[in-house]
């Protein structure tokens, strides 16, 4: 199991380990978000997508594990010119606030079945009424590419675990299948993903 102190090591090699542009899926979803409201990103890194959006005028929180993350994260962010908060926390194990983000981007985080319940109860819990969870991650079908994604079965996104982890949220949309990911050296080529959008009724 990856701690904190070996995604320290990963992140101050220098290199954007994910690219510094943001998840295409999160991308494509932002015709959905408020032109005004507050935004979280899970596990967010170096901050790409947190980056992205607080471009996007969404008052954004980026949240990693990793402080050498998060401190190329507010770096990015400076660069781009874009306000961006910033915390380092264990997500399994914080603080949730309670109905008060309209968007929160769970891209590529992939936890253990306990680590993960936790964190998306702490997710339905944060969202507002209206408020959309928008998710990518790898699903059992990545097994043996060199694409990216973890190497543990359990950490890995079926559908039956994004409806068990967000059942209590109303589905727009869900989906399987492989595409071509182009994020930094540690996410090239073809790739098999689960994707989804949910909202808060």
């Amino acid at each position: 199991m990856s701690t904190s102190l070996a995604w320290d090591e990963r992140y101050g090699a220098g290199e954007w380990l994910f690219g510094d542009r943001p998840n295409d899926y999160l991308r494509a979803q932002s015709w959905r978000f408020p032109a005004r409201g507050e935004a979280l990103a899970l596990g967010d890194g170096e901050g790409r997508n947190g980056t992205f959006l607080a471009g996007c005028g969404l008052d954004t929180l980026s949240v990693d594990w990793s402080p050498v993350a998060v401190a190329r994260a507010a770096e990015l962010a400076r660069a781009r010119g874009v306000p961006l908060r910033t915390a380092v926390a264990d997500l399994a194990r914080w603080d949730w606030p309670e109905a008060r983000f309209d968007v929160i981007a769970w891209i590529f985080l992939h936890l253990p079945p306990e680590d993960r319940a936790a964190v998306a109860a702490g997710t339905v819990r944060a969202l507002r009424p209206g408020g959309l969870l928008v998710l990518e991650g790898f699903s059992p079908a990545q097994s043996g590419r060199r694409s990216g994604g973890p190497r543990e079965p359990a950490l890995l996104w079926t559908r039956a675990a994004a409806e068990d982890a967000f059942g209590a949220l109303t589905l727009l949309e869900c989906t399987e299948g492989t595409v071509k990911l182009d994020e930094g050296p540690k996410h090239q080529g073809e790739a098999e993903v689960l994707r989804g959008v949910w909202r808060v009724a």
